[in-house]
């Protein structure tokens, strides 16, 4: 495994890091308990150090596994990366979206970020860890509602406090990282990149490198996408929603299968996957620091740990990005 700092931090991650959103079974149709546990841990047995997880991710489930799959390892050599700012339990802040409880229930999801429910949504997540600090602690998704001097200043505290020791944030776009760096020291972005969501690199990516910031990729692999694995008319499962989202039309799916054809002769060369080759290529991107990929069970956790071995030279990353300049997808 290899392994980077975040931003300026002193905290050494994965290049490949365990997301948790899977485990949860959150608006991806499931994953069963005890596989997830394994799943985590036999990631950790081939490096794979750091785990990205959110209370939101089945209701507090996706902490709880963290939680039962860590508590034998010692503390620090595990990586706790969660989030803070999407609550179902109340009707502060924006709404964002209708979604089922894990029993099925429906209910409300609003993004909420004030300094009560930071400080509330910390000691809830340190619990279902089983942690007594969490490494890096992330806004999950921006509230227009509050200040982000407010978020900021709330996180600060709990720096302060010893229960969190650094700050990062998801799904900010430029405006909002310039505004929450006058707040507080923050050292990452977590945001969707992959090889057809490359929207970053024109703005986001040029600012964090240049003020050492780390961006955590998550969806790396388009939520399966970029496998192979998904075929046009792909039954999808109830309660997943790629369904009817653009990347994953019938055409879309036709096109990208079409250019994962292309380059799967380079992988067959390195004895890797499809998806081995398409997380290394992600991880080999400026500015990239590590990539969140999902597991359902432990082969998958240890197939994606693997592929922070394979070694890509920089005429193989031209080759593979000039086939992505001629793909063109229909939005």
């Amino acid at each position: 495994m290899e392994y980077r700092k975040l931003g300026h931090s002193d905290l050494d991650v994965s290049v490949v890091t365990f997301g948790a959103w899977a485990a949860g079974g959150w608006m991806w149709g499931g994953t069963e308990r005890s596989e997830a546990v394994k799943a985590i841990r036999a990631g950790f047995d081939y490096g794979v150090s750091s785990i990205d997880t959110a209370p939101a991710y089945g209701q507090g489930l996706s902490e709880e596994i963290v939680g039962e799959a860590i508590k034998d390892i010692p503390r620090d050599k595990v990586q706790i990366l969660t989030k803070f700012g999407l609550s179902w339990t109340g009707t502060k802040g924006q709404f964002f979206f209708h979604s089922q409880d894990n029993q099925g229930k429906p209910i409300d999801i609003y993004r909420y970020s004030g300094k009560d429910g930071i400080i509330k949504e910390c000691e809830a997540s340190l619990k279902r860890l089983g942690t007594d600090y969490i490494d890096l602690y992330q806004i999950h998704w921006p509230d227009p509602t509050t200040p982000v001097q407010e978020t900021m200043e709330a996180v600060a505290q709990l720096i302060k406090d010893g229960k969190v020791r650094y700050a990062g944030v998801c799904n900010y776009d430029l405006t909002l990282m310039k505004e929450a760096a006058k707040y507080i020291n923050l050292v990452s972005d977590q945001v969707p990149y992959s090889m057809v969501n490359r929207g970053i690199e024109q703005e986001l990516v040029p600012y964090l490198i240049d003020n050492n910031k780390s961006v955590l990729a998550y969806s790396p692999l388009q939520r399966g996408l970029l496998s192979g694995k998904i075929k046009p008319g792909h039954p999808f499962a109830d309660g997943d929603t790629r369904a009817g989202l653009p990347h994953y039309s019938d055409k879309n799916i036709q096109l990208i299968n079409a250019f994962l054809e292309k380059i799967q002769p380079l992988a067959n060369d390195k004895d890797a996957t499809l998806s081995q080759l398409v997380i290394r290529w992600t991880i080999e991107q400026p500015g990239i620091t590590i990539a969140l990929v999902g597991a359902r069970n432990a082969a998958q956790s240890i197939e994606n740990a693997k592929a922070a071995q394979i070694k890509l030279s920089s005429g193989e990353i031209s080759f593979i990005n000039s086939e992505l300049d001629q793909l063109k997808l229909e939005f």
